[in-house]
Formats: C-alpha cells, sequence, structure tokens
C-alpha cells in the first residue's frame, strides 16, 4: 500500500505541478488509541499505537513564499495558493488549514527561511473516522518541513507543534495524544503515555493469536462541530470546583499538595472524597469518566504486560461503557458494533476509539473469530441503519518517515 499510495500522490504532483526540480517524499502515520480515551487533555494517561496507513507528501521546494497545496482526496479543490507570510489562525475551515497551521507554527518557532511550496497530499486514512486523519497530515507537515530546511526538530517536538497547529491555529482544543502517537509510533508496539509529563514507555503488542479489528461506522465525526469543546469545558468546570473545595478546606487529605493541575492527577480513592463538592451532576460525570478511564489505562498496560488478554478486553468493554454514560460520546453506531461484539465468542474486547460521536470502534478479537465477527456485525449494523460499516485489519506500525 505504500508504494501505491506513493506512486499515486507523485504521479497527481506531476500532473497538477509539472516533474521537474527536487521532489521528496513522506509518510506519517495514522493512530488507534487501545484504551484512554479523553484522558489527554486531562492530564492522563493514554494508550495507542500508530498504524501502517497514514498521510503521504509530494513536495518541491520554490523561491518565492508562494504555497500551493492540492490534494488526491480533495480533487475538486484543485490548487489552493496562498502566500506563507499571511498565514491567520482561525480563518480556514478547509482541510488545508491542517497544513498551514503547521506551517505557521513552525515560523513561529524558528528563525530559519522558509520558502514556498508545492505540495500534493494523499491519504488512506478514512477521514472522519476518529483515526486521526488529522494529526497524521500535521506530522506528515512537520516532518517534511524540518527535513526540508535543516530544522532539527526531534519528533516529539514535531507532535507538538502539530498540536499548536491544530489549539490555535485550525480552532481544535485537542490534547497531544493523537500527534505524539503519530510522530513517536514504534512497529509492534504501543505507547503509554502520561500526557502530563510526556513520559512514555514502549509496550510490545503481544496478542498471541488474536488481531486489531477496526469497524468504521461510515459516519464521519467532526471535532469542530461536535460537543468536544464542550467537554474540555465541562471537565475544566470540575477542576475549579474541586480546587475550590481545596482552598475552603485547607486541612483537608487531599489539600496537603495545594491545586491540582488536572483530573487525573486524582486516583479513585481522591476523587470520591471531593466529588460531592460538584454540584452539577454532569458535570460530577464528566469528571468521574476522567479519573476512572486513566486508572484503567494504568491497569490495562500491566494486565497486558502479565499477558492477561482478558483482562485487557474487560478493561475496553468498561471504558465503552464509561464513554458512552458518563462522558456522553459514543452514537447509536458505535454502541451497536461494541455491544454485537461483547456478545460473539472470541472477542475479547472491543470499544469506540477516538473523540466520538461517530468514527470506529477498536476490538481485540481471536484470529479463529474474525469472520463471525465482522459477519455478525456487519448484517446487524445494516439492518439498523441501512448502510455499511466497513472493517480494517489493524496493526501497530512506525512513525514518520521520508520516503
Amino acid at each position: 500500500m505504500t508504494e501505491y499510495m506513493k506512486d499515486t500522490v507523485l504521479a497527481e504532483f506531476f500532473d497538477n505541478y509539472g516533474s521537474g526540480g527536487d521532489i521528496a517524499c513522506y509518510f506519517a502515520p495514522g493512530r488507534i488509541n487501545l484504551i484512554g480515551e479523553h484522558t489527554d487533555y486531562n492530564g492522563g494517561h493514554v494508550f495507542p499505537c500508530a498504524l501502517p496507513f497514514g498521510t503521504y507528501i509530494a513536495v518541491r521546494r520554490r523561491d518565492d513564499a508562494v504555497l500551493r497545496l492540492s490534494s488526491v482526496n480533495f480533487p475538486k479543490d484543485g490548487i489552493i495558493t496562498t502566500d506563507i507570510r499571511s498565514l491567520t489562525p482561525l480563518s480556514d475551515s478547509s482541510w488545508t488549514s491542517y497544513v498551514k497551521g503547521v506551517i505557521w507554527a513552525v515560523l513561529d518557532r524558528t528563525d530559519s527561511e522558509i520558502t514556498g511550496m508545492d505540495i500534493m497530499i494523499g491519504g488512506d486514512v478514512p477521514a472522519g473516522a476518529g483515526l486521526s486523519s488529522s494529526a497524521s497530515l500535521e506530522v506528515a507537515v512537520g516532518y517534511m518541513l524540518s527535513d526540508q530546511f535543516g530544522l532539527g526538530f526531534s519528533n516529539q517536538e514535531i507532535a507538538l507543534i502539530g498540536q499548536r497547529a491544530e489549539n490555535d491555529f485550525v480552532g481544535v482544543n485537542c490534547g497531544i495524544m493523537d500527534q505524539f502517537a503519530s510522530a513517536m509510533g514504534k512497529e509492534d508496539h504501543a505507547i503509554f503515555l502520561d500526557t502530563n509529563t510526556l513520559e512514555y514507555d514502549y509496550v510490545p503488542l503481544s496478542l498471541k493469536d488474536c488481531s486489531i479489528i477496526i469497524a468504521n461506522t461510515n459516519k464521519p465525526h467532526s471535532l469542530n462541530d461536535s460537543a468536544y469543546n464542550d467537554r474540555r469545558r465541562e471537565c475544566s468546570e470540575a477542576l475549579k470546583e474541586i480546587n475550590a473545595f481545596l482552598h475552603a478546606y485547607p486541612d483537608s487529605d487531599e489539600a496537603s499538595a495545594g491545586d491540582i493541575d488536572a483530573l487525573c492527577q486524582l486516583n479513585q480513592e481522591d476523587f470520591d472524597r471531593v466529588k460531592e463538592c460538584i454540584t452539577d451532576p454532569v458535570i460530577l460525570r464528566r469528571a468521574r469518566h476522567a479519573v476512572t478511564e486513566n486508572q484503567r489505562t494504568e491497569d490495562a498496560v500491566k494486565v497486558l504486560q502479565a499477558g492477561d488478554i482478558d483482562a485487557f478486553g474487560k478493561l475496553m468493554n468498561a471504558s465503552h461503557v464509561s464513554l458512552r454514560d458518563d462522558y456522553e460520546v459514543s452514537c447509536p453506531e458505535l454502541d451497536l458494533l461494541a455491544e454485537t461484539a461483547w456478545t460473539i465468542p472470541g472477542v475479547i474486547g472491543s470499544r469506540m476509539t477516538g473523540g466520538g460521536f461517530g468514527g470506529c470502534t477498536v476490538s481485540i478479537i481471536k484470529n479463529s473469530s474474525v469472520d463471525e465477527y465482522e459477519k455478525i456485525a456487519g448484517e446487524k449494523y445494516r439492518e439498523a441503519f441501512g448502510y455499511d460499516c466497513t472493517f480494517i485489519r489493524g496493526a501497530a506500525g512506525d512513525g514518520p518517515r521520508r520516503l
């Protein structure tokens, strides 16, 4: 697939911009999150892995400041032209804002000269599926800029640049997980990341006789148009109320360390002692999800390292229930796929993955049961919603690279 996508992007580059000059190609992967959802902006742990498919870029530097962008995936858009000296945050809602945002963030970070470019982009991450097509694009552009202009950014720096672009230029208040997973991916490993400190460990994905199966609802989600930013606001409100309580009762056990900076600094026991200070039941549920999901993620990594795949699967299932009931970011399509999976022998665990409100589920399934799962889940989905979901065989892949 890599060579096919590279050749496709190059062919479109030649058709749009001509074949002369020094043309380079780059790749950055999408990601799947196995557990740890909506914890990254709450200072918690996540457990994603990079995927073997993602975003491909062909680029040729120019001698002026003109930026020309086009995409295999959006052929009707044609060539979009702008000046890299006039990039303005929050001014563009198209796919090009992710490219422009990274360039803008890089320009703000370095004194090195960045010239204009001709860029062709293509990707095999389904857009809106919750597999981080946007982060894949951001990381691919960041890696390309670092290589083309000799900026020397580490992959971790590239992840942070991508996050800043999405937060401050695109206007999506995302955490660091998606960009970090794409930039730091390692084949056959997932990343156990503390989003508060950016400390991380690579954990081998030893799934024995099981596979990772992604089920795409084909119901796109849009973080801009969804309640994603509302969830961040609700978590901030919960944190504010907890810290107000700690100030009001300075002799409490929880107050000994002063204010907490993020909900996931609380363990379950700590949260149970302070939760009564959160007066709004909706805000309480949001906070409870953040705290319990962080604990589930820590526990999931421990049982996986111990070789207990069944326990890992049960934690995946509990994660979906919490996302459905406490965080309310699931939807009927995701629920049907996850809940159907739970009834099929050989399915170890299944949950929604990504921001929610559509997108995908991720399941760990015994290889001998994959066909049965896809048949049953596919038939039930079509009967319920009138169109097909699609299934993708997942695997842990490497991070960005020049092709």
